[in-house]
């Protein structure tokens, strides 16, 4: 059984156990719930939301609250202009534990 996600913008895929990286999202405590899943297959059925599913939770186990991804170089430059610029960014990321898929 695994369910799709909606956090921060971005679609993500869960599975009972899995570990995954997420953008970072501000929690005070050890579990997270999330409510807006806009997909779940569970053996040959798929149920689709519009745009959400209602009635559907996902409850994650926070391992690591902020850690820092790979570093990333920006190198801008233009041509007979004298012009570069070299900027890095690190993007923040929470690292969860899925735990539960509630039908």
């Amino acid at each position: 059984m695994y369910a799709v996600v909606e956090l921060g913008g971005k679609q993500v895929k869960m599975e009972v156990g899995a570990v995954i990286r997420v953008p970072v999202i501000p929690t005070t405590g050890k579990e997270v719930v999330f409510d807006r899943v806009l997909l779940v297959a569970k053996d040959n059925e798929l149920k689709v939301g519009t745009p959400k599913l209602d009635n559907v939770k996902i409850t994650c186990e926070v391992l690591d609250k902020e850690l820092k991804g790979d570093k990333i170089k920006v190198f801008k430059y233009k041509r007979r202009k004298n012009f570069r610029k070299l900027i890095g960014h690190r993007q923040k990321f929470t690292v969860l534990r899925v735990t539960k898929i509630e039908i």
